[in-house]
């Protein structure tokens, strides 16, 4: 019976060197984690998610799902883009009650620089609203984020939005229609940079 020969597998993990993940200028280019690549342009392009609290220290902000892009490796350190966020499901449920509505408002926007955009605002009214109100709350909400981008540059809109002051200055207009429970910006992606 012949011996079967034994293959060598080569272990490739040793090969790996780890890499620093940075965050962009506008969020303090602080370290978000690290990862291991056999080449640094194996990096570029991956996707990197982090919490607002990790960013902020602040815990209430823990619902906070920040998205980055690696576009650039130097030595050991790996820069990032912002891409996008997302408000975590379950804290969109949390806010959701029987008796109330819900207005979903999802517009693409350029931003004063050209960088294009696609933002989901989400409104919850006190009661239940009528169609005529909610479609009227959606092309105000709508109205008012494009007029945001329009006026700011991305990094200033993206400041806005993370911080809640356009999801603030939404929900102070569009109250005047319907009282409103809260406004919330739960998703944004970047859909075409400059």
């Amino acid at each position: 019976m012949a011996k079967a020969r034994r293959r060598r597998v080569r272990d490739t993990w040793k090969e790996k060197h780890w890499y620093k993940i940075m965050t962009p200028k506008e969020f303090g280019e602080a370290e978000i984690g690290t990862t291991p690549a056999r080449d640094p342009s194996m990096l570029i392009r991956r996707r990197v998610e982090s919490s607002l609290r990790e960013l902020s220290g602040d815990f209430s902000k823990q619902y906070i799902k920040l998205y980055f892009q690696i576009d650039n490796v130097a030595g050991d350190t790996a820069s990032t883009n912002f891409v996008g966020h997302q408000v975590t499901s379950d804290y969109v449920r949390s806010m959701i009650r029987r008796g109330t509505s819900r207005i979903d408002a999802i517009t693409q926007v350029k931003t004063q620089d050209n960088t294009k955009m696609k933002i989901h605002v989400l409104a919850i009214t006190i009661k239940r609203a009528k169609s005529s109100q909610q479609k009227f709350i959606r092309e105000t909400m709508e109205r008012l984020v494009a007029e945001a981008a329009a006026e700011k540059t991305f990094r200033d809109l993206v400041e806005e939005i993370i911080t809640g002051k356009l999801a603030s200055h939404i929900y102070h207009e569009a109250k005047k229609i319907y009282p409103l429970k809260r406004v919330e910006i739960v998703k944004t992606r970047v859909i075409e940079e400059k």
